[in-house]
């Protein structure tokens, strides 16, 4: 692991560095405590250096609060264009993030917390990293998602589509926006289908909603490890284990096998992902969308459906156009048997200080349903591959940290 170095009581320290964002480690540390005041702070992490904090634990949170503040207050009004607006908005939370993620605390061998006032972390931890290898230097913000993480992990997400919670972990995207699992609760599935693919599963939320309504066996995919352990827990809380299959990393199933209905909710904005945990938004250049639509007609059983859960948001963006998609559709062999549309319910969609808003206000996201078109030559099932998008897995958990798109 890289480490970072700085001096504190005269003494040289190190400790290795951790980031999920792939952040490389600052150059330049100081030690920060209840001394350090905000306008100081700010200063140096614009500057590039990070501030490593010794003070009390809560003091911490509200000096990186009284930094937001200020990045925020220099943050510009969003262009009428909406891609223009979206380009600018990532830019900045690019550059808050950064910011931001230049205040850091350290974790010890146990993954202990050594600050006055200081939570338990460790569990969090364990969960969002693995066992601990020694000491590590890690962003406050992170770690604040990891404990939230783990909050979500324990109280789980009421699904009522499913009649029960769906406990997302870390780097996993939570199912906060109900309107898509809706939607697979309740599109008419295509005959009888013995067998479905869940494709990019995340927390295994649709495969379970899919079980509820009555298949009998489901695989589910994901390219992410951390959903596929997600995805498999949730299936074993649900009674689901001798129902639904979790396998991968993988898009689609290995061995080339068929079913009657294949289901992707791929991430549903066409962009550059800033971190590993932004994959459950972001698809870069739509390569899960892709690689979903391309090989789906050599998937399907005879008479089966592909189920593709889809956002127009791209569209409103202006970074994708309805026939760039629909264009898609016919380039893998396939064609559109109909269309269910939802508005969606979470609470961007009325907040008009998002620089989004535009854009969000008149959302809609669909179930496309779609059948391999006779006139098109059937073409053959696709290789076994680990690519394709990271989803959420597709639509699964938040990072644990209530991530929305």
């Amino acid at each position: 692991m890289p480490t970072i170095d700085w001096t504190e009581d005269r003494t040289a320290r190190s400790a290795a560095w951790h980031a999920e964002s792939a952040a490389p480690p600052p150059r330049r540390v100081v030690v920060a405590d209840d001394r350090t005041r905000a306008a100081t702070a700010y200063r140096l992490a614009c500057e590039g250096t990070a501030l490593l904090w010794r003070g009390d634990y809560h003091n911490g949170r509200r000096l990186l609060q009284a930094v937001a503040r200020r990045v925020d207050g220099r943050t510009p009004p969003p262009p009428a264009d909406p891609a223009a607006a979206f380009h600018l908005h990532r830019r900045a939370r690019g550059h808050r993030a950064r910011v931001l993620g230049r205040l850091l605390v350290l974790l010890d061998g146990r993954h202990t917390l050594d600050l006055r006032r200081a939570p338990d972390v460790r569990q969090a931890c364990d969960e969002a990293y693995g066992p601990p290898e020694g000491p590590v230097a890690v962003p406050l913000t992170e770690l604040l998602g990891v404990v939230g993480a783990h909050q979500w992990r324990l109280k789980g997400v009421e699904v009522p589509a499913l009649g029960a919670r769906i406990h997302p972990h870390y780097g996993v995207f939570s199912p906060v926006r109900g309107e898509y699992v809706d939607l697979v609760a309740r599109a008419p599935l295509p005959g009888s289908p013995g067998h479905a693919f869940d494709l990019g599963t995340g927390t295994g939320v649709l495969a379970a909603v899919l079980a509820r309504r009555g298949l009998g066996r489901i695989t589910a995919t994901d390219a992410s490890p951390r959903a596929l352990a997600c995805a498999r827990d949730n299936v074993r809380r649900l009674g689901l284990s001798g129902r639904i299959a979790v396998t991968g990393p993988a898009l689609f199933p290995g061995g080339g096998g068929r079913a009657g209905l294949v289901v992707c909710n791929p991430p549903w904005l066409p962009a550059r992902p800033a971190s590993g945990l932004d994959r459950g938004v972001y698809d870069p250049d739509g390569t899960m969308l892709r690689d979903f639509l391309a090989g789906l007609a050599g998937r399907l059983e005879p008479g089966g459906e592909g189920w593709l859960v889809l956002s127009d948001l791209a569209e409103r963006l202006g970074l994708r156009t309805r026939e760039q998609l629909l264009t898609l559709i016919g380039a893998g062999g396939l064609r559109v048997t109909g269309r269910l549309d939802t508005r969606p319910r979470h609470p961007r969609a009325a907040d008009t200080a998002d620089p989004l808003h535009a854009a969000r206000a008149g959302e809609v996201t669909s179930l496309w349903r779609l059948a391999a078109d006779p006139a098109a030559a059937s073409p053959p099932p696709p290789a076994h591959r680990t690519g394709g998008g990271d989803g959420r897995g597709g639509h699964g958990g938040g990072q644990g940290q209530g991530q929305q798109r």
